[in-house]
């Protein structure tokens, strides 16, 4: 039970009001100890916290510009897109929501359950058409009469968008998508019964001088299986395990291939000054290695390794023998 801690403001307006006969106290414990009850509407049953509805808004934001990028590449004209909404409604509402005609891309999400639908303002998608076919991207709606020739062009529009949506959602899950159905009628389609919590994600769009909406339907049946990865701490966590694999990625490929210097020294000697004067042709000078022990091979003048002399493929070379311990190397 939470406490409502009152300020001495209010403490005094409340003696004023009953010293002054205008609340009666027996009243006032009266509607205190009456039960409080708010109206919960079964058909808008929320099934997604704000935490993960603000996960869900961060990855549509990423794919929000990763569009802007696709599409400016592929109609080659300014489009700016951005996160407009993320709710959760029923399936219901939403089609009641969007145009009796419009365009309606299906796509499924393997390997989650269901299917997630991009319904495209007609707007937009015949001002991308337009851009496709050489025009300045003007809008006519005639989502009603479309050619054979205009329905493939604009569903290989969107049916390559599949890769930003992948992406966006890489750091949660892997999937790939696939566009399944093409549509302009939602009366035709029945992703979820209608009573079925959705998370709508309306998006912004802007494509040259025409704006309307993109929306993506995500069932709750999509996103059960992940729920607990779209917790703030998840997100958090894998970032960081991201990042962090990241980095010993990128230091391990450089130290393999930083240079070393790497030498043997078959052995050494001392000799006096006077030695060296009468040094004469065939004069042999004995060194201080024993013929019968393995000679070091020093790693930027660190003994290394043991090693044995010999010849490969007609030039000089040492075999390796063993590895050489120091100190806490013993690890």
């Amino acid at each position: 039970m939470v406490e409502e801690v009152l300020s001495q403001n209010e403490i005094d307006a409340l003696l004023s009001a009953i010293s002054s006969g205008e609340m009666n106290a027996e009243e006032l414990k009266q509607e205190n100890e009456e039960q409080k009850v708010r109206v919960y509407d079964f058909k808008r049953a929320l099934r997604f916290s704000k935490d993960q509805i603000r996960s869900l808004a961060r990855i549509h934001e990423n794919y929000a510009r990763l569009l802007t990028t696709y599409f400016s590449g592929e109609l080659r004209s300014y489009v700016n897109i951005s996160v407009a909404s993320v709710d959760q409604i029923p399936y219901e509402e939403f089609i009641r929501s969007i145009p009796t005609m419009t365009v309606l891309n299906m796509f499924s999400v393997q390997p989650l359950e269901g299917r997630i639908l991009m319904e495209v303002n007609p707007n937009i998608a015949y001002a991308m058409l337009d851009r496709q076919l050489g025009g300045r991207g003007s809008s006519i709606n005639k989502v009603e009469n479309l050619t054979e020739i205009e329905t493939m062009l604009m569903s290989q529009l969107f049916e390559k968008s599949r890769i930003s949506l992948s992406e966006a959602w890489s750091s949660i899950i892997e999937f790939d998508p696939v566009l399944e159905e093409f549509e302009v009628n939602p009366q035709f389609l029945q992703m979820v019964s209608p009573n079925e919590t959705v998370v709508i994600v309306s998006l912004d769009t802007t494509i040259g001088e025409t704006s309307g909406m993109i929306n993506i339907c995500i069932p709750h049946i999509v996103l059960e299986p992940i729920i607990p990865n779209l917790s703030v701490h998840y997100w958090m966590q894998s970032n960081t395990n991201k990042q962090d694999s990241e980095s010993y990625a990128k230091i391990t490929q450089s130290l393999q291939r930083a240079e070393v210097e790497a030498k043997t020294f078959l052995g050494e000697t001392t000799i006096s000054i006077d030695q060296l004067l009468h040094l004469h042709k065939d004069d042999v000078i004995g060194l201080n290695q024993p013929i019968d022990r393995p000679l070091q091979l020093q790693i930027n003048d660190l003994p290394k390794f043991h090693v044995q002399p010999g010849k490969y493929k007609n030039k000089m070379a040492v075999q390796v023998l063993e590895e050489l311990k120091r100190g806490n190397e013993d690890e």
